[in-house]
């Protein structure tokens, strides 16, 4: 029997990378087989080692809004590298940078760079830890901030006790200050702080999750969460590393309409390349070393490469303000064809969407939390990955993650997947 060039890597991977990935979900455990290694990629499609052509539905987990290699984000990293990889000092793309994401998200009145996702979660608690003089914190089950220690805990029987690590190397004492709460439930936020009283530093969520499939915070909920944070000092914090610059120019918070005191962003605002950031209202900002005593640094924070493909990708937001209803009309053509499909074959499967990031759970029941999103069937969303890769589509290997459109998708593409999407369902039902 042939083996792959993808299998080939993978088995010469193993020998030297846990897994042989760096990143748990990129070696297929949730949906069987063997990852495929990509090789280069362009516009709406990338292209495996073997040579097979897919249509990209993950786009590197969100970033690439404008498809791979859009070719003013790699003019961008060419007159950038000319100069210079990194410094460790400042440079004036990082001005331009932080000044352009004020501009763009209002309650962002000053911002710290950083690396990643991981790293913008993890020291916007800091600051509000900092800032407030307390421990505690709030994050909500299903929502997913990075592996940083304290957000690595899940209820225990219930949502409202207190934490227990659920990673190795995650300490009792980091999972007793992380408190658990249930997405959409303002009961529970409502016990908790009565129960902690001047102990909770933030809450913490994201507005849209997109790694239990992706939901909507709803309205009513939200504007509760800032009132009860208002009114006991706590520290609002959005987690838009996903949904930052993707489903709005101004995030999750210019739709939702709820003002947060802390945001953190990644994926877009690295146009592609490792980056993230946090920031939200100057007095707690200002209390970030070396202005205040909050500690918090890197090396690689606001390297010129990072920063120069970000700024293009924001400055190609900012003067083309057309594209998120330019998304909305694309992700609406796919949505609705994968809703018709459905009808045809009498299944009745949730399906979540919000701009361009959508959701099919292999479940009937409506689903609006982690544990209606737990009831979908995962070993169909695997045989149905499977399929769909097949025929040339990929797709998260993963129920609980998002599918992202990008600018570049075209009909031709979607009327692929809208095919692709019914030979599937009726292959495996």
């Amino acid at each position: 029997m042939n083996i792959s060039k993808s299998e080939k890597l993978f088995e010469e991977a193993q020998k030297f990378i846990p897994g042989g990935v760096n990143s748990p979900v990129r070696a297929f455990k949730s949906v069987g087989g063997k990852p495929l290694f990509i090789k280069e990629g362009k516009g709406s499609k990338f292209t495996d080692a073997d040579g097979n052509e897919y249509i990209d539905y993950i786009g590197s987990w969100g970033p690439h809004l404008f498809g791979h290699n859009p070719d003013f984000i790699i003019d961008a990293l060419n007159e950038a590298i000319k100069k210079g990889t990194s410094f460790g000092a400042p440079t004036e793309i990082e001005i331009k940078m932080a000044e352009l994401i004020t501009e763009l998200v209002p309650s962002v009145e000053k911002v710290r760079m950083v690396n990643s996702g991981t790293e913008a979660t993890m020291s916007a608690v800091r600051a509000a830890r900092g800032f407030t003089g307390r421990d505690k914190f709030i994050k909500f089950e299903g929502c997913y901030h990075g592996h940083a220690d304290y957000f690595l805990i899940k209820a225990g029987s219930g949502a409202l006790t207190l934490g227990v690590p659920t990673s190795p190397g995650v300490t009792k004492g980091n999972a007793a200050d992380t408190l658990l709460a249930e997405y959409n439930n303002i009961e529970s936020i409502k016990e908790l702080v009565a129960n902690n009283k001047d102990e909770i530093a933030a809450v913490i969520i994201e507005p849209i999750a997109g790694n239990m499939g992706v939901i909507k915070s709803e309205d009513n909920f939200l504007k509760e969460l800032r009132s009860i944070c208002d009114e006991e000092g706590i520290v609002l914090i959005f987690d838009e590393v996903m949904t930052g610059f993707r489903v709005a120019k101004g995030g999750a918070q210019e739709i939702l309409g709820i003002t947060p005191d802390l945001s953190t962003f990644g994926k877009i605002i690295g146009g592609g390349l490792p980056v993230g950031a946090f920031g939200g209202k100057a007095e707690i900002m200002n209390q970030i070393a070396p202005v205040g005593p909050i500690y918090q640094a890197g090396t690689l924070s606001g390297n010129p490469l990072a920063m120069s493909a970000g700024f293009a990708a924001l400055n190609y937001i900012k003067n083309n303000p057309n594209i998120y209803d330019l998304l909305e009309e694309k992700s609406a053509y796919l949505a609705d064809g994968f809703a018709k499909n459905l009808e045809k074959i009498g299944k009745k499967y949730a399906m979540t969407r919000i701009g361009s990031m959508m959701c099919l759970f292999f479940t009937e029941e409506e689903v609006t939390d982690f544990q209606s999103a737990v009831k979908s069937n995962t070993e169909l969303y695997g045989k149905y990955f499977h399929k769909m890769l097949e025929q040339g589509i990929y797709l998260a290997p993963a129920q609980f993650e998002a599918l992202f459109v990008s600018t570049v998708h075209s009909k031709e593409d979607f009327d692929k997947t809208i095919n692709a999407h019914y030979n599937s369902l009726i292959e495996i039902l």
